[in-house]
């Protein structure tokens, strides 16, 4: 399927013609069919050389012009419209800049109404007006009330047939341009799905809602999927009607971000008032301007929009019923202009963009997904589900050896610098990048950073010295608190002498020797039966405090086991 809009001045034909081409009566509404004249939006559709082709037929009053722009703006051509009686007219005109400044680069002009005036004048001053836009030169075919619809139809075939193949596969955002409830199905809209596949089942996003695709239909007929282009009607499950509206997008989950912030480039720029309304699809936004430079500025939106680079839209002025700029966007997630002369520095450096890596060089890091949620080429150093700027990431490993540094002069007796703490200072965005910014001898390890074989300070070493001797005599004997007390040995002093392997701990504040487990039970062997907690405090010369914690710990190792009377035996463990 393809999809083509109407343009052109009010009662020019549009309407008429699309009636005339497929049979089918585009006025949706009874006001529409009373005053023959297009108010909203009209559908209809036929097939034409082999290939099924979907009109949306738009107004041509001055009055509804956003009516226009929501069925222009996610259509890839335009079939546009001149009465050979009245020729160029205002609204010609206003159509025009409309589809010049979304882009629309295919089209066909018909000059209608033939056989009330010879076409050639109307003719030749469209397709003058028409050659200056992004449509460039357009076929022309001109029809009267009985004439010409043969050769409008041909040259409607091969306009479609030139139309870029589309992307199955692409991220869904489909434009609303409608919203409606069908009784015993719930909320429908409707749209033109510019690319994607969407399929019954589909979870998507409207707003921050999670809805379902209840049913799919597309030029009145029932479908399991539907592949874009394609005038589409998505019954949805899990939205009430008023939840849905002209201008909201149905995208695909976690592929898009919204924004109120984008940096574009203006095309046609005439001159812009501050307050300006952005189209873009369907949608149209209230939105501030800030002049960047001669062809660039910052948008600000009232609302913010599933956009991204290369989306291509317009500013209208309301006020003055004109459209003075077509835009490009070219960042999404553009840098603040708080500081002074940000707002000039932009705008050159907007001359001369490189997509993705101004915005990694901001960030120093950025998700893998965001470069595809945003629209920009992968570029940086992929480090797992991230992306770094290179400079960035040799610029914090060159920082870590002195961070650590640092950290460990404050904290002597530590195991190692937690995680977390290191991301903190060198303001890295997640925990798992901190092993890709270490530089050499540094290691993360049970969440600390830390080098290799790092040893004790020289007051620990001495006190775990002084313990080294007394275990030699009496291995099973744990000192006191008063007397770890008097060797300088709190928790942290025991825990990294625990770490480096020069204690075993029983439990708080209740260390031995670090071959404690295989001593005890090299020696709790030699009893030849089961043993008692009693029986054992004896064997190992030691004391109950010690005991119990120790026992446990032979259980866990699976030295020896606990029988169901309480006693115990070696297994060799």
């Amino acid at each position: 399927m393809q999809v083509i809009a109407t343009a052109g001045h009010v009662d020019h034909g549009k309407s008429t013609l699309i009636r005339r081409l497929t049979g089918m009566e585009p006025d949706r509404w009874a006001e529409e069919r009373r005053r023959g004249l297009t108010l909203d939006l009209g559908f209809a559709w036929t097939r034409l050389g082999g290939e099924e082709i979907a009109f949306v037929d738009v107004p041509g009053h001055q009055r509804f012009v956003p009516n226009m722009l929501a069925g222009i703006g996610p259509v890839p051509a335009a079939l546009f419209v001149v009465a050979a009686d009245e020729g160029w007219m205002p609204q010609s005109a206003e159509h025009l800049a409309a589809l010049d400044a979304f882009g629309v680069e295919h089209g066909l002009l018909v000059v209608t109404k033939a056989d009330r005036a010879d076409p050639a004048a109307a003719t030749g001053a469209a397709l003058a007006e028409i050659a200056a836009t992004s449509l460039g030169k357009v076929p022309a075919v001109s029809t009267g009330s009985t004439t010409g619809l043969d050769e409008v139809r041909v040259h409607l075939a091969e306009l479609a047939g030139r139309l870029p193949e589309p992307d199955p596969d692409a991220d869904v955002r489909l434009w609303i341009d409608r919203a409606f409830t069908i009784k015993g199905a719930g909320t429908v809209v409707t749209g033109t799905l510019g690319a994607g596949t969407l399929l019954v089942g589909d979870e998507l996003v409207l707003g921050e809602t999670r809805v379902q695709v209840r049913g799919l239909q597309a030029l009145g007929e029932p479908h399991e999927s539907v592949s874009a282009v394609a005038r589409v009607a998505v019954n949805l499950r899990g939205v009430a009607r008023d939840q849905a509206e002209r201008g909201d997008a149905l995208l695909t989950p976690g592929a898009w971000r919204t924004t109120a912030e984008l940096d574009v480039r203006l095309r046609g720029a005439a001159e812009l008032h501050r307050h300006l309304v952005l189209h873009v699809g369907s949608t149209a936004v209230p939105v501030r301007v800030r002049p960047l430079g001669p062809d660039t500025a910052r948008l600000l939106l009232a609302t913010p929009l599933p956009l991204r680079m290369g989306d291509r839209g317009l500013l209208r002025d309301p006020g003055e019923h004109r459209i003075p700029a077509g835009f490009d966007v070219l960042d999404v997630r553009p840098p603040s202009l708080a500081r002074r002369g940000a707002g000039r520095a932009r705008g050159e450096e907007l001359t001369t963009p490189e997509p993705g890596r101004d915005l990694l060089r901001r960030e120093g890091f950025l998700r893998h997904n965001d470069f595809h949620a945003l629209g920009l080429p992968e570029v940086g150093e992929r480090l797992g589900d991230w992306h770094a700027d290179p400079a960035h990431l040799a610029s914090l490993r060159g920082q870590v050896p002195t961070v650590v540094a640092d950290w460990s002069r404050e904290h002597p007796i530590a195991a190692g610098m937690p995680i977390d703490v290191l991301r903190q200072r060198l303001g890295l965005p997640a925990a798992d990048l901190v092993p890709a910014v270490l530089s050499e001898g540094l290691v993360a390890d049970g969440g600390l950073v830390r080098r290799p074989g790092a040893g004790l300070t020289a007051e620990v070493e001495h006190a775990v010295a002084v313990l080294a001797k007394r275990f030699a005599e009496q291995p099973f004997r744990a000192p006191e608190a008063d007397e770890l007390r008097e060797l300088g040995l709190g928790k942290r002093e025991l825990a990294a002498a625990v770490r480096v392997g020069r204690l075993s701990a029983l439990a708080d504040g209740v260390v031995l020797g670090p071959d404690a487990l295989p001593r005890a039970a090299e020696l709790l062997a030699a009893l030849e039966r089961p043993f008692t907690v009693s029986e054992a405090r004896q064997a190992l010369d030691s004391t109950r405090r010690v005991m119990i914690p120790l026992l446990e710990h032979l259980d866990d190792a699976g030295f020896i086991e606990r029988l169901t009377d309480g006693t115990r035996r070696v297994t060799g463990g």
